[in-house]
């Protein structure tokens, strides 16, 4: 019994030196093509957390709610990095208070593209941080983000859709290929 345990002890202890150990941990903004697979981009210079919040806009006459969290060492698949990262959710509503679109309540997938905004990285001397949108159905709106801090309680927002081609083998016809978040830059959202 003793030399069992011994044994699962060691073998233990051999497992996590060999891959808990390997990780090496990076600034946020380091060249993820620079680095080892498995690294971790930590923010370093806490340059996310003021933008952790609710945020509201108007435009064209639809509210848009932003709900900005905090991910601390969130796994991307793609680049197999470790990376904190800003998560946005979102509510679209139109005038009459109808939601054209919501985000805020889904359970996102390890590996789930659609629907999700994350952070990829900031420029600190500006105050932005840039993100990666994965579009909605068929990819429609997948593209750059940038959100800019005016100030403790303003950011500017900036969004480029990608372009892409639809037909009916990659989208099926009467699936909702709407755009809902604002096409636009320099939209101000106010903390609420």
């Amino acid at each position: 019994m003793n030399k069992t345990i011994i044994k699962l002890t060691f073998t233990l202890v051999f497992f996590c030196i060999f891959s808990c150990g390997a990780q090496q941990t990076y600034p946020l903004n380091t060249d993820f093509e620079e680095i080892p697979q498995g690294s971790y981009l930590k923010d370093l210079n806490n340059e996310l957390t003021s933008f952790v919040g609710e945020y509201k806009a108007n435009f064209q006459g639809n509210e848009i709610k932003l709900f900005i969290s905090k991910e601390t060492m969130r796994f991307f698949k793609s680049l197999n990095i470790y990376q904190d990262a800003l998560s946005i959710k979102y509510i679209v509503k139109n005038s009459a208070g109808n939601i054209l679109q919501n985000t805020q309540d889904m359970i996102f997938e390890p590996n789930q593209l659609r629907h999700t905004i994350y952070s990829r990285g900031t420029y600190p001397s500006e105050n932005i941080v840039w993100f990666n949108y994965g579009g909605t159905n068929c990819k429609v709106g997948w593209g750059s983000i940038e959100l800019k801090k005016v100030n403790s309680t303003q950011i500017s927002w900036k969004y480029v859709p990608n372009d892409i081609i639809l037909d009916d083998s990659r989208c099926p016809p009467g699936t909702d290929i709407n755009i809902y978040l604002p096409e636009t830059k320099d939209l101000i959202f106010t903390k609420q």
